[in-house]
């Protein structure tokens, strides 16, 4: 019973979101209300328990917000430049053969443009590109959807791992590797899948080695960037070095190439140069001597915590919140980079009038919806974490589970990927779960959150919400129903994929 009761609130969301289909907001609230209930009614969570729990949810909302709200402004800029189209317009002049094609704009641009853009972008941006070059809508649509969810963790500028870090309390030095390692095999495999969606197995044998060379290549690019501390652009600098090795590769497998226009390779090198000041500002703040030291001890918000019980003897110990330093925030680094890149753009005569108010009104619409459902699925984690339900269900798992809980531990990240629409929603809501689970079994935590996150990159792209958004980009409006299923298999292999390895590793 007391398992049951502490995953209401999760049942709760799960129900309104893939029953009812509510919006994450909406069913985020209703989670939030119901774990206030049950931590009040049946685990004894007092005025105190809860008034120190809200605080905590609102530093570490802050600390995930800010990051979500910067990446997309930088994308804004950039998109409102026709930067981002600029750059997909060129790809198609580097080879015909529809294998490469694939790999190049399905797989490896839809990296480079989770990196750095996330929220559905990488779909919206490429379904259109690949049924101009004569995919099917269907092919169109589960390719890039495929292609980017191995580089969701460390996409969006790092607002799915940061989630992780914010929820567990661990640095990145912890649980970088492990997940890096994870997403980068599910990363080989994605190339693989793709040129499978894109022409089935002969473009598997004919292509192997460029798949598995480029998808390597992506895997060591962001693996070196996310333990190097510069998890921020990890899945960027992967999908970038993926662009580097695929651009000369495509040219030995160009097929029969007609006349594609002349490519325009200065406005190129424009539309990169707002991504190569992202790096430049990053790679200032990491690795420049005395730098990152210096911003770290200004405007600094740090809140310490004294040991809080529930009525039923539950105790949460003494300590501080999520610290949050921010003038080397990544949220800071997004927005400095933001209005480096809008000066670039604009010096170029990119802009037509009124598009700094159409960016920053566009960056307000897009991303308040996801906020209200980030916040009150953070302020559930939260409370269920300190009223105890997080670790009832902990032993609950623990029990029932046991010692093949590694290979579980990627199915409920990918759950929650699903049901939320988020690999961030899914971190927030289950990280401190498996965190607590791992502990009560044995197991190395940073594996067990490896899992966590993996499954939930990979099961995100299978969220109903994103299913939507794919096949209205694509041409599939109103037949969703064959998107998701041919998604099913191939998302269900990637995650099954994650199973083994964490069965392995453990």
């Amino acid at each position: 019973m007391t398992f049951l009761l502490a995953f209401l609130p999760i049942a709760v969301i799960l129900a309104l979101m893939v029953g009812y289909r509510w919006g994450a907001s909406r069913a985020g609230a209703a989670g939030y209300l119901t774990a206030l209930a049950v931590a009040v009614l049946f685990f004894g969570a007092g005025p105190r328990v809860l008034a120190y729990a809200h605080a905590k949810a609102l530093l570490l909302t802050v600390d995930v917000l800010l990051i979500i709200w910067a990446a997309f402004l930088l994308f804004r800029v950039a998109d409102e430049a026709g930067a981002i189209r600029t750059i997909g317009d060129a790809l198609p002049h580097l080879t015909a053969d529809r294998g490469m094609q694939s790999l190049l704009i399905g797989w490896v641009f839809a990296s480079f443009l989770q990196g750095v853009g996330g929220f559905g972008v990488p779909v919206a941006v490429i379904a259109p590109i690949l049924v101009g070059l004569g995919f099917s809508p269907l092919s169109a649509v589960v390719i890039p959807s495929i292609g980017h969810s191995w580089a969701v963790t460390f996409g969006s500028l790092g607002s799915s791992f940061n989630a992780l870090m914010a929820a567990t309390n661990l640095p990145f030095d912890v649980l970088a590797p492990d997940a890096a390692r994870f997403l980068g095999i599910a990363g080989i495999a994605v190339g693989l899948l793709v040129l499978h969606a894109a022409e089935g197995w002969s473009a598997v044998r004919r292509l192997f080695l460029p798949a598995v060379l480029l998808g390597v290549v992506m895997a060591v690019g962001q693996y070196l960037a996310a333990t190097a501390g510069l998890w921020n652009v990890g899945s960027f600098l992967g999908g970038l070095s993926g662009l580097a090795v695929a651009i000369p590769l495509a040219r030995r497998y160009r097929g029969e190439m007609g006349d594609n226009g002349h490519l325009d390779t200065r406005r190129v090198l424009v539309a990169l140069s707002g991504y190569a000041v992202l790096v430049a500002v990053t790679l200032g703040v990491q690795l420049i001597p005395g730098v990152r030291a210096a911003l770290g001890k200004v405007a600094v918000l740090r809140v310490d915590f004294p040991e809080i019980a529930t009525a039923q003897g539950f105790v949460t110990p003494a300590g501080p919140g999520r610290v949050i330093r921010f003038l080397r925030h990544a949220g800071t680094i997004l927005g400095v980079s933001s209005l480096l890149a809008y000066l670039i753009y604009r010096k170029a005569g990119w802009y037509q009038p009124g598009a700094g108010k159409r960016i920053l009104a566009g960056t307000v619409t897009r991303v308040m919806s996801s906020s209200v459902g980030i916040a009150s699925m953070v302020a559930m984690a939260v409370v269920m974490q300190h009223a105890g339900m997080t670790d009832a269900l902990a032993r609950g798992l623990a029990e029932s589970v046991g010692r093949a809980y590694p290979a579980v531990a990627p199915w409920i990240g990918a759950l929650g990927a699903f049901m939320t629409g988020s690999n961030t929603n899914s971190n927030v809501v289950f990280a401190a779960l498996q965190q607590r689970t791992a502990e009560l079994l044995g197991y190395t935590v940073a594996l067990i959150l490896a899992a966590q996150t993996a499954g939930g990159a990979l099961g995100s792209v299978i969220a109903p919400t994103k299913i939507v958004v794919g096949a209205s980009t694509g041409g599939m409006a109103g037949r969703e129903g064959e998107v998701m299923r041919k998604m099913l298999a191939y998302t269900g292999s990637l995650v099954a994929l994650m199973s083994v390895i964490a069965l392995l590793g453990a």
